[in-house]
């Protein structure tokens, strides 16, 4: 429930900012034969993080199950052509990584545990590409578009690690300006798969 007010409030921050946008660039635009050109994609939403890294190895050994985290999703991408775009992207996790692991008492006695690890910020940019559109009806299309990304972070030594991902979006666009989408990553090195959805405008 609160992902879904969170999607709703920065859905009417995004339209509010979309049509305030829309209304300067309709009083300095003279030549309106020519159809603007929409550059910006402007989105907030929500990820789930599937993260198996740790810096503690008996977590590691241990471990049984990986709860996901969830994180805020700001998102921002350039889009010099209708094929090619620039994503920026911030992950700002909204709880710790949790391990479920079973441990082994002095008296030979297992029970399972639930441990918590601090889970980063991360920011990331790369390229993606759009391969198709499909139009399902009027003015609503399918889009799909991944590529590979990079990203940077704390560790829990608070040292900053690097590590390079694969993303993709399937996206509904509805209209000119609004756009709904779900996709997932994959961070090499770290391990991580992410699940990923939100709203956004274009402008």
């Amino acid at each position: 429930m609160k992902i879904l007010n969170f999607n709703f409030k920065a859905l009417c921050l995004c339209s509010a900012l979309f049509f305030t946008l829309n209304a300067n660039a309709q009083t300095t635009t003279t030549d309106t034969s020519k159809p603007r050109k929409q550059l910006f994609e402007l989105s907030f939403g929500s990820t789930m993080l599937f993260i198996s890294n740790s810096d503690i190895q008996k977590i590691q050994d241990a471990a049984k199950l990986t709860i996901p985290t969830n994180t805020m999703l700001f998102f921002a991408e350039f889009r010099p052509q209708m094929k090619t775009r620039i994503p920026v992207f911030l992950n700002i996790p909204t709880e710790s990584k949790q391990f479920i692991v079973t441990v082994t008492d002095s008296n030979g006695n297992s029970k399972q545990s639930l441990v918590n690890e601090k889970a980063s910020i991360t920011l990331g940019t790369g390229f993606q590409y759009r391969p198709f559109q499909v139009t399902l009806y009027g003015d609503t299309k399918l889009e799909f578009e991944a590529g590979p990304l990079v990203s940077a972070g704390f560790d829990s030594n608070k040292k900053i690690f690097i590590a390079p991902l694969i993303a993709g979006r399937l996206m509904v666009k509805k209209g000119s300006d609004f756009v709904m989408y779900f996709g997932g990553s994959y961070a090499f090195g770290v391990n991580s798969i992410g699940i990923l959805y939100g709203t956004g405008t274009i402008f």
